[in-house]
């Protein structure tokens, strides 16, 4: 993504109606080019990620650059959807944030052990979460550089079958 300046989707799946507004707000303040999408829970996130259901249609559920992910969410947790989305040849180059208000080291290890590219506790304030996701932007975004197909680019390809095995 370095040097782009395309508009780029976020996927956050959190079930806190309060964390959603807050997220909104603090990228809205940061002013970069960002489409959130937000999910309440696991399931909705996979249907979401896989276009189905009420997700069919790829322009208003586009393949997203970054994913916010809560630990702690209704019909499936977010250990098992980031287990579901590392280990499909699909989605796992997708970059996941792990956005939680734990800070249990055991969490921790877990989502990092599960392939997550980074883990965030939530902050109290909002600023601190302004801070957060000015350096999300700035890192995900103009700082590394991921495949184009993480975030839906033009040279989308499906994986090579025979290296999955």
């Amino acid at each position: 993504m370095k040097g782009s300046q395309t508009t780029v989707t976020i996927l956050m799946a959190d079930d806190d109606e309060d964390d959603h507004i807050l997220v909104r707000e603090a990228l809205a303040e940061i002013q970069l080019r960002i489409d959130l999408h937000i999910v309440s829970n696991g399931e909705e996130l996979l249907n979401y990620l896989y276009n189905r259901g009420r997700y069919n249609d790829k322009n208003q559920a586009p393949r997203p650059g970054l994913i916010l992910l809560d630990l702690n969410m209704p019909k499936k947790n977010g250990l098992e959807v980031l287990k579901d989305i590392k280990t499909d040849p699909l989605l796992w180059s997708i970059p996941v944030i792990v956005l939680s208000s734990s800070d249990d080291k055991e969490d921790i290890y877990q989502t990092y052990n599960l392939g997550a590219n980074s883990f965030i506790t939530k902050p109290v304030k909002f600023p601190a979460l302004v801070e957060i996701m000015k350096c999300i932007g700035k890192y995900w975004f103009e700082i590394v550089q991921i495949p184009l197909e993480a975030v839906g680019g033009i040279n989308e390809r499906q994986p090579d079958q025979s290296s999955i095995n």
